[in-house]
């Protein structure tokens, strides 16, 4: 008999989710006592020609607002010090970050920055931030991070090379605005990486130790919507139910982050973003079969139940026979996304992994959560399973 859950959740994070909702994007920045945004906008978005569409709702009301473009892929920490810089410039008094993780990430930190001084770096783990940022507003324009629910800005630190995150409730963005529309011209290698990167926060969730009744409803609805539909929106971008169910899996992979937590795929990943700038996202999606693999028996029932949200057939096989079919279904899910194989398609070199290793087993929190507890030798087995596909 499962023991009486016992869990904390924080929901902060006011939602205006639908097509057009950017137009909201003034009356929630007034609602909050916001008047002067610092607007942190993905430069992939400008290339798109879609930053307009992030700014034109606030020039329609005369609101006055500084843009930066000034995002990396795997930002580091300077890039939220110069944001905050900027804002203390202008006089900002509440931050956008419209984009993908990386501008959620620097927009958040800049906001803790405003109130809280000091530099990004003296606020990397957890708890360390002691007062709540400026009003920050999210808008994703793409199905991966759910950044604009959970209270965690990562970034890599360029005086070590290591890639860590600051984590604290002050980081909760105070709205988030979803409009699939903003996501439709998202092309389909990003549309794949980003995808699998929010399937990763539901599944990781989802068997973390940490999980609960309530997360786990949020993790197995975001892998229904993204299985569902990741690979229509692949395929055919301009879809707009396949892009709304991928932004709203998304939200909901993130906000099952938030209450437990991710795991192994994560931390192993975290060192291909911090060593090599491999896009968070798409490390993830290679790992992640290897780890699963890995991971199995430490909870086969629930990698039993993935299987069957992937399409198997697993009510009457014996339940590691179930399980398995897991793996083998995220390999043919990262085969029809054209993901690689392999680490060494990723230009990794072997003679890196035990370094991988050792980072990846000080990123704490998700090697705790993780269903089975991995030693170095552990990790290292995995890499090298991985290395070579």
């Amino acid at each position: 008999m499962r023991n009486a859950p016992s869990f904390t959740i924080t929901q902060p994070t006011q939602l205006h989710f639908g097509e057009n909702a950017i137009q909201n994007l003034p009356r929630v920045i007034q609602s909050f006592g916001g008047s002067k945004p610092l607007v942190v906008i993905d430069p992939g978005l400008s290339q798109a020609g879609l930053a307009a569409d992030i700014t034109a709702p606030l020039e329609e009301t005369g609101m006055q607002f500084t843009v930066t473009t000034k995002v990396d892929p795997e930002p580091g920490l300077r890039l939220a010090d110069g944001a905050a810089q900027l804002a203390r410039k202008n006089k900002c008094d509440c931050v956008v970050g419209a984009g993908g993780g990386s501008a959620m990430d620097i927009a958040k930190a800049a906001s803790i920055l405003l109130t809280n001084g000091g530099k990004a770096a003296d606020y990397l783990g957890l708890g360390k931030i002691k007062k709540p940022g400026v009003p920050k507003i999210m808008v994703p324009t793409s199905a991966g991070t759910g950044a604009e629910v959970t209270f965690t800005a990562v970034f890599i630190n360029e005086k070590t090379g290591s890639k860590g995150g600051m984590n604290g409730d002050p980081l909760y963005p105070e709205a988030a605005i979803l409009d699939p529309l903003l996501t439709l011209s998202l092309p389909p290698q990003i549309t794949a990486s980003t995808g699998l990167d929010a399937l990763i926060h539901a599944l990781e969730a989802y068997t973390s130790i940490q999980a609960h009744p309530v997360s786990e409803m949020y993790s197995l609805e975001a892998m229904d919507l993204i299985l569902t539909n990741i690979r229509t929106a692949f395929a055919d971008g301009r879809n707009i139910e396949a892009r709304s169910n991928m932004l709203l899996g998304s939200l909901l992979g993130g906000k099952a982050l938030a209450m437990a937590g991710v795991g192994l795929v994560h931390a192993m990943s975290y060192p291909l973003g911090g060593m090599f700038g491999i896009p968070h996202g798409l490390a993830n999606a290679v790992l992640l079969p290897y780890v699963i693999e890995y991971n199995l028996i430490g909870n086969l029932q629930k990698y039993a139940t993935l299987a069957a949200l992937l399409g198997y057939e697993t009510d009457k096989l014996p339940l590691r026979e179930a399980a398995m079919l897991a793996v083998e279904g995220l390999f043919h899910l990262n085969s029809d996304l054209d993901i690689p194989e392999s680490l060494a398609d990723l230009g990794i070199s072997e003679e890196k992994i035990p370094e991988m290793a050792d980072i990846a087993l000080t990123v704490a929190r998700p090697i705790e959560n993780n269903p089975r507890r991995p030693s170095r030798e552990d990790i290292i087995a995995v890499y090298e399973y991985a290395m070579n596909g």
